[in-house]
């Protein structure tokens, strides 16, 4: 079975859920990706390939539609990328069978448009806090029956854990996105809130040495509570060493199944977040982690969980079972290889994106935008540009495109 994936890239979340899905998949499945940009990073890419995947990189129109038209399936790794938006929209497609995996939440700009949940043959979410949507949209019944779920966030198994490892109690540590794009910008004050400690908070992520992370850090009453590791080259092993995950993000960050959380837990990390929707498809407060309400609950709990080693170290347990027992790359291979032979049955069949999405870049643009958002400020900024998503980021991609340059000159 062909199976062929059209993706802007295959760094970050798509990279990773892909090449531990690859290592789980049944022997008739064959994948081949189509890159949409040369990848920066190539960690995912050419792990891939050692696993059997064929990688096709730019390649030209033609030759995306010959490989659409040959394949099974056709599957769409969406999120609001420009490059992915250009190639679906600008492409006279053939006859397919299409399958939608969406890597963003949806909950909260980047939206995903309404009338792009029923025009594949299925669309699945990575996470179950994103069926929160559809009761956003009139939908049939029988467009929602083609809606569901495959996780993307999976664990470190035995395997990738290093043994020998032994974590510090009271040991406090944060891996994933360092800027405030998705940390909480109460992540500081939590930690000076909650006492002292012997234990610097380690935060591992690469990070601006003059960005605004660095100046939060630096207007903390203790500094020296936090300490910036940069990144972290086998994060299996940094995790095994801590034994508090501090997984503080933003009310309105874009993630959605959240792998450093999902690795964390499953290395007996005891994770404490706030009641983000997607963090509470994952987390289970006082059985596999911690929920705080608010910056003050955080502190107050960090501070208590620093003081129980015990009890935390019964929590990471749960957690690391928890994440055993339902993220394992063999349940989501196997759910697709389940979804790709209802698809087989059908026929195939022509899809027009550019009907549902728009014809030019600012309708794909601001088509992720709330329309009812009091805040309709869409202009670019200085160094937005790495924002994916972001004005900045299309016009990154399309410098010369009138609909862009006109709506960046409206928002000015």
């Amino acid at each position: 079975m062909k199976i062929l994936h059209i993706t802007a890239h295959l760094g970050g979340g798509v990279g990773k859920a892909h090449s531990s899905l690859i290592s789980a998949d049944a022997l008739f499945v064959r994948r081949h990706y189509v890159l949409l940009e040369e990848p920066r990073d190539t960690r995912y890419a050419e792990s891939l390939v050692k696993s059997g995947a064929t990688l096709t990189i730019t390649p030209s129109k033609a030759t995306i539609l010959q490989l659409a038209a040959e394949a099974d399936i056709v599957q769409i790794e969406w999120w609001n990328h420009p490059r992915l938006y250009h190639c679906l929209c600008e492409n006279d497609w053939p006859v397919m069978r299409t399958l939608i995996w969406c890597h963003i939440s949806g909950l909260t700009p980047p939206l995903i448009p309404p009338a792009l949940l029923p025009i594949a043959d299925r669309f699945m979410f990575t996470s179950p806090c994103s069926l929160a949507l559809l009761d956003r949209t009139s939908l049939p019944a029988a467009s929602r029956a083609r809606i569901g779920v495959v996780n993307s966030g999976f664990g470190f198994t035995a395997r990738q854990r290093r043994k020998g490892i032994t974590r510090r109690d009271g040991s406090v540590a944060y891996l994933g996105t360092v800027n405030f794009s998705k940390m909480s910008r109460d992540f500081f004050s939590v930690v000076d809130d909650a006492g002292d400690s012997k234990l610097p908070v380690a935060i591992w992520g690469s990070i601006e040495d003059k960005g605004e992370v660095i100046h939060a850090a630096n207007a903390m009453r203790r500094r020296e509570r936090v300490r910036f590791m940069g990144h972290a080259a086998d994060p299996a092993s940094v995790l095994q060493e801590a034994q508090i995950f501090l997984y503080l993000l933003k009310q309105d960050h874009f993630g959605t199944a959240e792998n450093a959380l999902v690795e964390a837990m499953s290395c007996g990390c005891a994770p404490l977040v706030f009641p983000n929707t997607p963090e509470l498809a994952i987390v289970t407060d006082g059985e596999t982690g911690y929920v705080a309400e608010n910056a003050d609950d955080a502190a107050r709990r960090l501070r208590w969980m620093r003081e129980n080693p015990a009890e935390i170290e019964a929590i990471g347990r749960n957690a690391a079972e928890h994440v055993a027992a339902t993220r394992l790359p063999v349940y989501s291979a196997t759910a697709f290889a389940r979804l790709y032979g209802e698809l087989l049955v059908r026929e195939k069949r022509r899809v027009e994106f550019r009907a549902v999405l728009g014809t030019t870049a600012a309708d794909w643009f601001m088509g992720t935008r709330n329309p009812f958002a009091d805040d309709q400020s869409v202009s670019p900024t200085p160094g937005d540009s790495a924002s994916k998503g972001t004005l900045s980021h299309f016009l990154s991609c399309y410098p010369q495109d009138e609909s862009l340059l006109e709506l960046a000159a409206a928002s000015g």
